[in-house]
């Protein structure tokens, strides 16, 4: 009865430890928290995402800790619709809302990416063609640079098989996408969107808004004619450029995101 008794406790405290919340990283520096609040409504002003998609930051006060908003549309999140999760996309207090079906994006790239500290998925309409056909997102003009020359794909039919619903809902799927991006600044999924990093907020909106850009300008170019791309060298010397000058245009779409209602 003893040895029943010894293990059912060590069931219980395994079954508590298991389903405990993690810990707080701590309060956000407020303007970190203000710049995601300005990253969801700069994307869903620039058409890159509208009732669907996410941004999120990693934590300022922990790398193993990152903040995404509760499950909403993205041009209506506050402050107060902050949510803090560990790298296993568990959030630290949910407060009974609902949570992104697809945060185990983050979570797994986070991982995966030591040097990413904001992410960006979308159903940008421009790009989704890219990633069902064989011609390949490429960068045809300076503005996209950071691309490369080889925009990946992730096909979620090589980890789920046939019957998918196409959304990274778990952390194997997360952890398979992670895997596609390697160490590109953009990949593909296809039949759904696309995910974009960066090294902070202002720099991956300025990605995924110029991904998709590059993508509309590149279906319009091929229709014309056969399509000179940037080189290797120009493309890197342009993204060196861009990256100084980020702040430019996130200034601009702040301010006009974050006007008074």
């Amino acid at each position: 009865m003893r040895a029943f008794a010894m293990l059912a406790i060590g069931l219980l405290l395994g079954s508590t430890a298991a389903l405990a919340q993690p810990k707080s990283a701590g309060a956000p520096d407020p303007k970190v928290l203000e710049d995601l609040v300005a990253a969801s409504r700069v994307l869903a002003d620039l058409g890159v995402v509208d009732g669907f998609g996410h941004v999120s930051v990693r934590h300022d006060k922990d790398p193993n800790r990152y903040l995404m908003s509760r499950s909403m549309a993205p041009g209506l999140v506050k402050a107060d619709d902050i949510l803090e999760y560990d790298l296993d996309s568990v959030a630290v207090d949910p407060k009974g809302q609902a949570l992104f079906l697809e945060r185990f994006i983050h979570g797994e790239i986070y991982k995966a990416r030591p040097d990413v500290k904001a992410v960006v998925h979308s159903h940008s309409p421009s790009v989704i063609p890219f990633s069902v056909s064989k011609t390949r997102l490429q960068p045809i003009y300076h503005m996209s640079s950071f691309l490369g020359l080889d925009v990946p794909v992730f096909e979620i039919r090589d980890v789920e098989g046939p019957a998918s619903n196409l959304l990274v809902s778990n952390p194997k799927l997360g952890a398979a996408l992670a895997k596609v991006l390697a160490s590109h600044t953009v990949t593909l999924m296809r039949g759904h969107g696309s995910v974009t990093v960066g090294t902070s907020l202002p720099q991956v909106v300025f990605r995924a808004y110029y991904a998709e850009m590059n993508a509309k300008l590149q279906s319009e170019a091929i229709k014309l004619g056969a399509v000179t791309y940037l080189t290797p060298e120009e493309a890197a010397a342009s993204a060196n450029t861009n990256d100084s000058l980020v702040m430019r245009p996130w200034e601009l779409w702040k301010r006009k995101a974050m006007k008074p209602e």
